[in-house]
């Protein structure tokens, strides 16, 4: 185990990757996908809510940091013209099953549970996201996920008690960006071999 003050040279980390990405929309070079970054709000902070009542520490700074990122990136997308992705029916069908998780993840009194359903509750927000990287590398860039990666791996490196409740949102925000992050390179890595 690391000492746990290194969570917040990790958490800044996080933090300058969405901060690079609100940077990169008001260029016009990253278009985010408003539904995806709705609920990627809304979930960690309840999942943080959740992980403390579990008994974590200074491990949920990284998924409030992914809330408080994804907040930032919803402001400057709305207020910047031309700053988010267009809403697709895939988008609304994954929102709307991603807010029905998210309320059995408020209504269901078990942690373990809860956490299951807001994990749930971002992949289906992650689904248009993935979907417009693999699409349409070129409005994404690697930071938001990039860089988060690597806190995540700090917050999962400082944990005292290995429950579920207290690990299942750290390992599933590493699995989540490390998909984004190979969709938005695919076409350039596979180039590159076949080149």
């Amino acid at each position: 185990m690391i000492p746990e003050k290194i969570i917040y040279i990790a958490v800044l980390l996080n933090f300058i990757g969405h901060v690079l990405y609100a940077r990169s929309i008001v260029k016009q070079h990253a278009k985010p996908n408003l539904v995806s970054w709705f609920i990627w709000m809304v979930a960690p902070f309840l999942g943080v809510y959740f992980e403390i009542k579990a008994g974590a520490g200074l491990s949920v700074l990284p998924i409030f940091v992914a809330g408080l990122g994804s907040l930032l990136i919803l402001a400057v997308a709305t207020f910047t013209k031309n700053g988010f992705w267009k809403v697709s029916a895939l988008d609304i069908y994954c929102g709307l099953f991603s807010l029905l998780a998210l309320v059995f993840y408020v209504l269901t009194h078990n942690l373990g549970v809860s956490i299951l359903f807001a994990i749930l509750s971002d992949g289906l927000a992650a689904v248009p996201t993935i979907t417009k990287s693999w699409k349409f590398p070129e409005t994404e860039m690697w930071a938001p996920y990039l860089l988060p990666i690597f806190s995540n791996i700090v917050g999962l490196m400082i944990i005292k008690d290995w429950s579920f409740s207290i690990y299942a949102f750290g390992v599933y925000f590493i699995i989540l960006d490390l998909t984004i992050v190979f969709c938005i390179y695919r076409k350039k890595i596979f180039r590159e071999k076949l080149a």
